[in-house]
């Protein structure tokens, strides 16, 4: 490992706390940042996370992808927690706390919103930064792409009747432009690029596709980094304003994302998945379409509603967390042979 992946956490910890800081000195300069977006997509955003999953995608072997029906498990495994169990456990525990532990310190209009943004969170498995999660954990590629496709055509009919369904409301408009472009700028554009680069590198010789991986991975690390100052950034005037309120709500967003983690883990080791299967396979159900969650928020709810302030907490929370999960494992990667 080089040393912008073994002090990894030590760059995120950085920008975090230089996103907070830049955003408190300079916030015209992040609100004029945060204004270039189309359809709740940030553009700026999407350009640092293609840059993430850039060099991924030059690692997908079109010709072993065809494998992974061999060995569906693992999308059995991702289909079942992303739709079968983690909307519905997010809902329990946003239940669990804004109606009952936290009661006392919130009032009960703004926790039915913080738990209707906490559902929101929960029906929108996360897409293109499972790419990044994957790369970190030395994921199958392929098999990865195959997960998070399948993910994003279930979620094209899932979504909505699940979010109807626990948030109590008759229609949930999905917002298409928010979903289709985020496919485009996270997965088809990327991938396409990595495709064509690949190609072009093993027309030049048989290393050429590894030695690009190589050099180009410093910086996929740092389009993580610029990723977390602009997000941080974008909110940092709501993390100093509403400290306690972020801090109730993530609260049980941690415990599902680690719940959701501990229980793929031990159900990928039950059906004896591979561990550059199992890794990606749980990764995506603990990791979030932020996007998604926010757009869908704030059609309903609003901008300034408590349902939105929850789905952007989801965004804070889950980049430290999705690291912690990913040092465990690479730590749990058993020993070669």
């Amino acid at each position: 490992m080089g040393i912008f992946e073994r002090f990894l956490t030590v760059w995120v910890a950085l920008g975090i706390a230089a996103g907070v800081a830049l955003g408190l000195i300079m916030p015209a300069a992040f609100e004029s940042i945060a204004a270039l977006e189309y359809a709740q997509v940030n553009l700026v955003v999407a350009v640092f996370i293609w840059v993430m999953i850039y060099p991924m995608m030059i690692q997908i072997d079109w010709a072993a992808v065809k494998d992974v029906r061999k060995k569906p498990q693992g999308l059995m495994l991702t289909l079942v927690v992303n739709w079968l169990i983690k909307p519905f456990t997010m809902a329990a525990l946003g239940v669990l706390f804004f109606e009952y532990l936290f009661a006392p310190w919130v009032d009960p209009a703004s926790a039915s919103e913080y738990i209707a943004g906490m559902i929101l969170l929960g029906v929108a498995p996360c897409t293109a930064m499972v790419f990044v999660w994957s790369q970190l954990v030395k994921g199958d590629a392929n098999y990865t792409l195959v997960q998070v496709s399948i993910n994003d055509l279930v979620m094209v009919v899932a979504f909505a009747p699940i979010a109807a369904f626990l948030l109590g409301v008759t229609n949930v408009s999905v917002p298409w432009e928010t979903l289709l472009l985020s496919t485009l700028l996270y997965v088809v554009l990327p991938l396409t690029a990595g495709v064509v680069t690949r190609s072009w590198l093993q027309r030049r010789s048989s290393h050429a596709v590894s030695h690009l991986v190589s050099a180009l991975k410093p910086w996929s690390i740092v389009g993580l980094i610029a990723t977390v100052v602009l997000l941080f950034g974008f909110q940092a005037q709501t993390i100093i304003n509403k400290p306690l309120v972020i801090g109730l709500i993530a609260i049980p967003l941690v415990l599902q994302t680690y719940g959701i983690f501990f229980l793929s883990w031990w159900m990928a080791k039950l059906i004896k998945l591979p561990h550059t299967i199992a890794g990606p396979a749980c990764l995506i159900g603990t990791s979030n379409f932020f996007e998604l969650a926010v757009a869908v928020a704030i059609s309903l709810f609003g901008l300034h509603s408590g349902a939105a302030l929850a789905t952007v907490v989801g965004v804070l929370v889950e980049v430290p967390v999705m690291l912690s999960l990913v040092a465990m494992v690479n730590a749990w990667r058993p020993a070669q042979k």
